[in-house]
């Protein structure tokens, strides 16, 4: 681990102009490459106190071995020369996007004497027309299949296409006027090749002007009495309708957008892509990414800009890109799309109508495609017992915790304190094992006591079924009936949710058991620090880590089921009516209360007399009544904590 101060530059050395810096390792491999509008800020900002560093930031500076840098005259250049390096040196330390999967395009070969319409993957080629990404190759197939009927052009390989010259014959496509037929002769090169624009001119959205066009010609075949050819243009019209069909409206106008959204977490993100051409949603892509450095959204956005729109020149970058959140330095990244578009370029964020509503779509896509990678992630065996083993070996565990239980403790401002309990056993959440707590010993907001009560109890528990069964031997003890006990088996790890507090607290209630088997740690969620007792200093694992990936995953897991568990408890004591207090009381005789006098506030203001009137009170029951309607009306009254709002009782006897 070096030391930034033995690399840092001299003051003065560092220009106060826009540039692009590079960290190098002590191997020379560049680890991190970044841009800047003033160097000198930029860098200065990377030679503080380690302490006040983001800790992807800290562990950055502190593996790098050198720093060195470019000056350029603008901002935009400086845009594009960090593409260009990050794509050169692959940096570890920089965000880099990767495809969930390798998207097919339609793709028009322009390059060629008679262009072919087909399915491609990978790198785009020069001279080549692209169209999509598409979800499925099949999709595209679709699509060619209806257009060819109205553009018959070329879609052999060029083994096909040469063999079928030399024939002197077409294939069957050409029998069925689906293919020009181009390698017999049937039409010219210059006649096929207007061919292939009128298609790529369609599948860019110029839908409207060629249907009319063709309706206009169909009309006149049928005055001229030419019904055969009228029907062929009726049959084509119908081919494009469908075509189109296939691509629903989603924005007015016949706009040209890419619609960019993001879902991310502390160590992930995802990014997806909706291509809208002529007002249609022509394609869409996702990528993930490992949340490598210190990135916001917007840093997010700008990098999918870049990996986006790198590589494309003229419509393949919209009139358009709507974003959730604008880079840091808005100008020179749409100053940048405009260079690449060769026109203006509107990059915004959308407030309202059509394009905010798409945005919303396009972001539920994101959050979704993350879920999906978290759960292919998480369930992936080889993947699972990496990050197990990952976990041992950062907390010096002699084997792999097999059985990891994770508490955290929920309450809102020290009311209706709570908590948890979430098992996770080869990597795997088991739902059946989980327990929920309320807190006992105390009232009021204390975390660190809540947790050492909570460990303490659970444990408790483990000791006493140790007691009714002798030595813990394995998961297959069962209770007399049959069935599991719940507390009976340990586990190799207790992850808690907080830091240096919350597992002192945990471990001193295992000392206090006298259970020394048990592993406790931490995990802090400001900064996915992970803590061990008696370590004045935190464990950080690599933010790829799939160690720290289960660990969050865990601790967040148990998080919400605590939350959830938290609502729950307080939703339920606002709806609490006075007359629960009453012992002996029953719904059927609250109903008959609340329906006789017809409110709670009017039955606090009745005589003992008065409810003895009601069926099937007694004189004692009668007496409870008016005593309980009095302590509730002696307390504070009740507030809505999620409101602030006086909370009265209304004509059901109940508070809302």
């Amino acid at each position: 681990m070096a030391d930034p101060s033995s690399y840092r530059p001299k003051p003065g050395q560092i220009p106060d102009s826009p540039g692009v810096y590079k960290f190098r390792d002590e191997h020379r491999r560049v680890i991190y490459v970044g841009k800047a509008k003033s160097l000198r800020q930029r860098l200065a900002s990377y030679f503080q106190d380690l302490a006040n560093l983001h800790p992807r930031t800290r562990t950055m500076v502190t593996t790098a071995a050198s720093v060195e840098w470019t000056v350029v005259s603008t901002e935009v250049e400086a845009l594009q020369l960090e593409y260009s390096w990050i794509k050169e040196f692959d940096p570890r330390f920089n965000v880099k996007y990767r495809d969930d999967k390798s998207y097919p395009y339609l793709a028009v070969t322009l390059n060629e004497e008679f262009p072919r319409v087909q399915v491609m993957r990978g790198a785009k080629k020069k001279g080549v027309r692209y169209f999509g990404p598409y979800g499925h190759a099949w999709a595209i197939r679709e699509t060619v299949d209806l257009m060819l009927r109205v553009f018959p052009v070329r879609t052999c390989s060029a083994g096909v296409f040469k063999n079928h010259a030399q024939k002197g014959r077409p294939c069957l496509l050409g029998y069925i006027g689906k293919c020009s037929a181009p390698c017999v002769g049937r039409v010219t090169p210059d006649e096929h090749r207007e061919l292939a624009e009128e298609f790529c001119d369609f599948m860019a959205g110029r839908t409207g002007t060629y249907i009319r066009r063709l309706e206009k010609q169909m009309m006149v075949a049928a005055e001229d009495m030419e019904y055969e050819r009228a029907a062929r243009l009726r049959d084509d019209i119908g081919a494009l309708k469908r075509a189109l069909e296939k691509n629903a409206v989603v924005l007015a106008d016949a706009t040209d957008a890419d619609l960019i959204a993001v879902a991310e977490d502390e160590l992930e993100a995802a990014v997806q892509i909706f291509h809208v051409r002529g007002g249609r949603v022509r394609g869409q892509r996702g990528w993930v990414t490992d949340k490598v450095e210190a990135v916001d959204t917007a840093g997010l956005v700008e990098h999918a800009l870049q990996q986006l729109y790198g590589e494309e020149r003229g419509d393949a970058v919209p009139k358009e890109v709507l974003v959730p959140a604008l880079p840091e330095d808005t100008d020179a990244v749409t100053q940048w799309l405009s260079d690449r578009r060769g026109s203006q370029v509107s990059l915004r964020i959308p407030q309202r109508g059509d394009k905010k509503d798409l945005m919303g779509t396009v972001q539920r896509n994101a959050v979704q495609a993350l879920g999906l990678h978290k759960t292919k992630r998480a369930s992936d065996l080889t993947t699972r017992s990496r990050a197990l083993e990952e976990i041992a070996e950062a907390l010096g565990l002699d084997s792999a915790p097999l059985r990891i239980e994770c508490f955290d403790i929920s309450h809102l401002q020290g009311e209706d304190v709570v908590a948890s309990m979430v098992v996770f056993e080869d990597g795997l959440a088991r739902k059946s094992e989980y327990r929920r707590f309320q807190i006992k010993s105390f009232e009021g907001q204390d975390d660190v006591r809540s947790m050492h009560e909570v460990i303490s109890r659970r444990f408790k528990r483990y000791l006493a079924e140790k007691d009714k069964t002798g030595e813990w031997i394995g998961d297959d003890i069962p209770e007399d009936d049959g069935r599991p006990k719940r507390f009976a088996y340990p586990p190799q790890l207790v992850v808690v949710d907080g830091g240096q507090p919350q597992v002192a607290a945990a471990q001193r209630a295992l000392d206090e058991l006298g259970i020394d088997d048990v592993a406790v740690c931490g995990l802090a969620k400001r900064l996915e620090e992970v803590w061990l007792p008696h370590d004045d200093d935190p464990v950080v694992l690599p933010r790829s880590s799939e160690g720290l990936y289960l660990l969050q995953r865990v601790r967040d897991t148990a998080h919400d089921f605590a939350i959830r568990y938290q609502r729950a408890k307080r939703s339920k004591r606002i709806r609490t009516s006075p007359l629960d207090a009453v012992p002996g009381l029953g719904e059927s005789r609250k109903q008959a209360l609340i329906k006789h006098f017809g409110s709670v506030k009017r039955l606090k203001q009745a005589t003992i007399e008065q409810i003895c009137e009601v069926p099937g009170m007694g004189r004692k029951t009668a007496e409870s009544v008016v005593v309980a309607l009095a302590q509730a009306a002696v307390a504070a009254p009740a507030v809505n904590t999620a409101t602030g709002e006086i909370i009265e009782e209304n004509d059901g006897g109940s508070r809302t």
